[in-house]
């Protein structure tokens, strides 16, 4: 990582949990808790406040939910990324914090040296916790009906055929050192492969470049 301090706002309506993640965190000198929100217009206020680095936040809370309190965050500032709370296997919410600009997840139950190492990757701007997670949430995301509801697909002008193969394997869940290999060039190249991706299509991170990878057909959901 950097010498950088990670600022960080947690985000939950249970206090136990907030305070369990914050004694964690206060044996990190990399991260720095700046506030606490106990609902999601707590968290939306707080952020604009003090413009965090990340935002841990939690799904379901009171009044407004981690949904709607990630879009509005991410829409205001791309100084801020939002990382969602859920258990991963029951909770549905967590498509719809895709689409409000999520830049990654946590697992309640994770052990706590990946919690911490998530939350640096997401500061980082990598938008991924680990490509395994990645390829069966969006894969899932991808095969939901509600997809049909997503806006028209976006073009792939300005894209060169060398950024639409690093888009794909991007799509598929490689990481740049998958994609490298695939392609027989360095992990250097595909980094800036990866930015002018970000740059083209507007992306806060990785996880939005697989949506729209999906988007656009260049992957297909399983069937």
């Amino acid at each position: 990582m950097t010498d950088r301090v990670v600022r960080v706002v947690l985000a939950d309506d249970q206090p136990l949990v907030r305070a369990g993640l914050r004694v964690l965190m206060a044996d990190n000198p990399e991260l720095d808790v700046v506030g606490e929100a106990g609902t999601g217009a707590d968290a939306v206020r707080l952020a604009r406040d003090v413009r965090p680095d990340v935002v841990v936040m939690d799904i379901r809370m009171p009044g407004m939910d981690g949904i709607e309190a990630t879009r509005l965050i991410t829409a205001e500032t791309d100084a801020t990324r939002v990382l969602v709370l859920t258990t991963f296997d029951d909770d549905d919410y967590v498509y719809g914090a895709l689409r409000a600009g999520a830049s990654g997840f946590l697992v309640k139950d994770m052990a706590l040296d990946d919690i911490l190492a998530a939350i640096q990757v997401v500061a980082s701007g990598d938008g991924l916790i680990a490509p395994s997670v990645t390829r069966r949430l969006i894969e899932e995301f991808a095969a939901r009906p509600e997809r049909e509801a997503l806006p028209a697909r976006r073009t792939v002008e300005g894209i060169t055929d060398r950024e639409c193969e690093v888009l794909t394997l991007v799509g598929r869940g490689l990481s740049n050192a998958e994609i490298a290999s695939e392609l027989f060039i360095t992990v250097a190249t595909v980094k800036a492969h990866v930015a002018r991706l970000f740059t083209k299509l507007g992306s806060r991170d990785r996880v939005q470049l697989v949506i729209i990878a999906y988007e656009l057909g260049l992957v297909a959901p399983p069937r």
